[in-house]
């Protein structure tokens, strides 16, 4: 039908009086305005068509994954296909006999269809990611650096097919494809390939998952894991700066994971204050008398009086000399008091590691260590948490005749002044 129209076109415009070569020519000239129109057309219609029956058929389905697909543009940029389609189909028809200007469209055309389909399959790959992260399973297994993988794919595939367009041999064009392949693998190969081998690692091992407080001092990332891709790992610090961290050096590299702590239900209070030495002593009765009066510690005070009584009774122990049998000492009491006090402190978790103990004595005195765990696991509340227990602790210590030491000030080397 168009080679009859070229025709007809042809006579009538030769019957005007032109020349069968510039007849020729006006005809094609008449075609490329044709073919310009009719593809502005095709654009409108499938646009008109996608936007009043497919996103429509979208709006209206119960289900959330072609609604993603509209968002991202997938089917709009279907509608860019349309134009290219018309202009390749007519073209090769209706500009016959200038093969130049036919093969430059028609390459024109390609490339373009190329780029086109490029979008779609990067939109398509962006909506699955998104899609995927609606489920709950994507927390713990992200697809981001798998889908960026895809897009290399696909960037080098749509690049090759476009070389084998522009040098007309499939074979040289593929060959030459292949080879523009490699070198972008070889400029890519240290972080996205190692990236992806990484994400591989921490998805299968379950080392990392988007919402962790990790901590990792070489990078100085101290925060919340807001996103892991095919090369970078994000981290969000407590002050709100953003640490990039290559994902291959989660691997590679030492880095601490505190959701284990998350998932435990509490969260470690891990404290010592150093006793003064010189404060540590045996209990006089007088002592005893007035520590059986304090709550968490007066039971253990008469019961463990009682066990050495018997004992020093049946060794016939002097008891007018403290070093010989045995004695409680305001330190031990001490101990214990904070026992019953953290046991009874409904913050404090008693199901899971629980100690009061004593530490190497250091030139800056006996260290009391607190290792228990707060129930709540919130920075604040637990900060509270362990601020309130040693208030506590640093303001009793001295109802046991014990003294915190602390490093000697200004004030007592003034007062020692003084007193000289």
């Amino acid at each position: 039908m168009i080679e009859r129209f070229n025709t007809i076109l042809v006579n009538w415009l030769t019957g005007l009086g032109l020349s069968q070569e510039y007849a020729v020519i006006l005809r094609e000239f008449f075609w490329v305005i044709i073919i310009i129109i009719l593809a502005i057309l095709s654009f409108y219609i499938a646009r008109y068509f996608i936007i009043k029956t497919v996103h429509i058929i979208v709006a209206r389905s119960k289900t959330k994954w072609d609604d993603i697909l509209a968002e991202k543009r997938v089917f709009i940029r279907l509608a860019y296909l349309a134009p290219a389609i018309v202009i390749n189909f007519l073209t090769s028809h209706a500009l016959s006999d200038f093969d130049f200007l036919n093969r430059i469209i028609q390459i024109i055309t390609a490339i373009y269809m190329v780029i086109i389909l490029l979008q779609v399959v990067t939109a398509i790959l962006n909506a699955l990611n998104e899609i995927y992260q609606s489920y709950e399973v994507s927390r713990g297994k992200p697809i981001k650096g798998y889908i960026q993988v895809a897009k290399i794919i696909a960037y080098t595939i749509a690049f090759v097919v476009i070389i084998t367009v522009l040098l007309g041999d499939r074979n040289l064009g593929w060959l030459a494809g292949f080879g523009a392949f490699s070198a972008v693998l070889m400029l890519i190969f240290k972080d996205p390939i190692l990236g992806f081998v990484g994400g591989i690692q921490l998805s299968a091992n379950n080392m990392v998952r988007i919402g962790d407080w990790i901590e990792m001092p070489k990078y100085g990332a101290n925060g919340t894991v807001t996103d892991i891709s095919l090369t970078t790992v994000k981290v969000q610090n407590w002050n709100k700066t953003i640490t990039t961290i290559p994902t291959y050096t989660l691997i590679t590299d030492y880095f601490k994971n505190w959701r284990g702590m998350e998932e435990s239900g509490g969260r470690r209070i891990k404290r010592s204050i150093n006793i003064d030495m010189n404060s540590i002593k045996f209990c006089t009765p007088e002592m005893l008398e007035r520590f059986q009066k304090f709550e968490y510690v007066s039971e253990y005070v008469e019961e463990t009086e009682k066990q050495l009584t018997n004992y020093n009774d049946k060794k016939n122990i002097d008891n007018d000399i403290l070093v010989n049998g045995r004695r409680q000492t305001n330190i031990g009491i001490f101990r214990a008091y904070l026992k019953g006090y953290l046991r009874n402190n409904p913050k404090v978790h008693n199901d899971m590691t629980f100690l009061v103990r004593q530490l190497q004595p250091t030139g800056d005195g006996l260290p009391i260590e607190v290792y228990v765990f707060s129930k709540d696991q919130e920075w604040d509340i637990y900060e509270d948490n362990q601020a309130d227990i040693f208030d506590h602790i640093l303001a009793v210590v001295q109802e046991f005749d014990l003294k915190v030491f602390q490093q000697p000030t200004g004030r007592d080397f003034s007062n020692l002044n003084k007193s000289i």
